[in-house]
């Protein structure tokens, strides 16, 4: 294991033992930090204490008694996830998980962003933790696109000035664009887009304009979209697609293919 007080000059040292976990699909970086106080990781058979470990290329890393595979070539797949499933791979009060719902055969994948419990649609996994990290950018300013059955009465005027930002509960939102598709009794759908999401914002704004979301759907997340994905189908995305979205990634992928 190498020691983590060692310079951050010596280039021969490898990765940060979060990164190595994230690139490997093991978790984000920041839940690996959570898994090593925990005490849940080992590094050629030692027990992982300071998140300042460094992992080269054939060291052991061991997570919950399993070895972690070496990093494979960058992958994203487009899974279409049902209600009722949590986006953790440890859940405290074991609900069904994304993770656990998937093909045996596939890889340790972690998620690009979450939905929550009750949400469903478009959730896009990889293998890669910094491919993760790169989709997540608020810099890239993609845009996500929801489905949203809501109860009560919908007020078009107040919808259209979401567009130009909003203050709920002491809290600012930035721009969404909503707008009014169908209405049936007290239940109406709305197609509802934004680029840069707080957590649960949807359901908090149209709370604000005292609006009960009892369905969000998402149906695009920047240029991958859902399709006719059905409930727990799973799609994996080309790597020429994925190149191209991503350019940065594009040497990375060949290179790993190559090896």
């Amino acid at each position: 294991m190498t020691d983590p007080s060692a310079s951050s000059s010596d280039t021969q040292r490898g990765e940060r033992i979060a990164k190595a976990l994230a690139r490997r699909g093991v978790a984000s970086r920041r839940d690996a930090e959570r898994m090593i106080d925990e005490g849940r990781i080992s590094l050629n058979g030692h027990a992982v204490t300071h998140p300042a470990t460094f992992v080269q290329e054939h060291d052991i890393l061991i997570v919950d008694g399993k070895p972690v595979d070496p990093p494979q070539h960058t992958r994203l797949w487009r899974y279409h996830k049902p209600s009722g499933l949590v986006t953790t791979h440890h859940d405290p009060e074991e609900r069904p998980t994304v993770f656990n719902s998937l093909p045996k055969a596939m890889p340790r994948v972690i998620s690009v962003g979450r939905l929550d419990l009750n949400s469903e649609g478009l959730l896009l996994l990889t293998n890669d933790g910094a491919l993760a990290r790169e989709l997540e950018l608020p810099s890239r300013q993609w845009m996500r696109r929801y489905r949203v059955r809501v109860f009560g009465v919908v007020d078009e005027k107040r919808l259209a000035q979401l567009a130009k930002g909003s203050t709920f509960d002491g809290v600012r939102y930035g721009p969404i664009d909503a707008t009014l598709d169908s209405t049936k009794g007290d239940n109406s759908w709305l197609t509802v887009s934004l680029r840069e999401g707080k957590n649960r914002e949807i359901r908090r704004v149209m709370m604000g304009l005292n609006l009960h979301v009892s369905r969000l759907i998402r149906l695009s997340y920047g240029p991958f979209i859902l399709g006719p994905l059905k409930a727990r189908e799973l799609e994996e995305v080309p790597s020429r697609v994925l190149a191209d979205q991503i350019p940065s990634f594009s040497d990375k992928m060949t290179k790993a293919k190559r090896r």
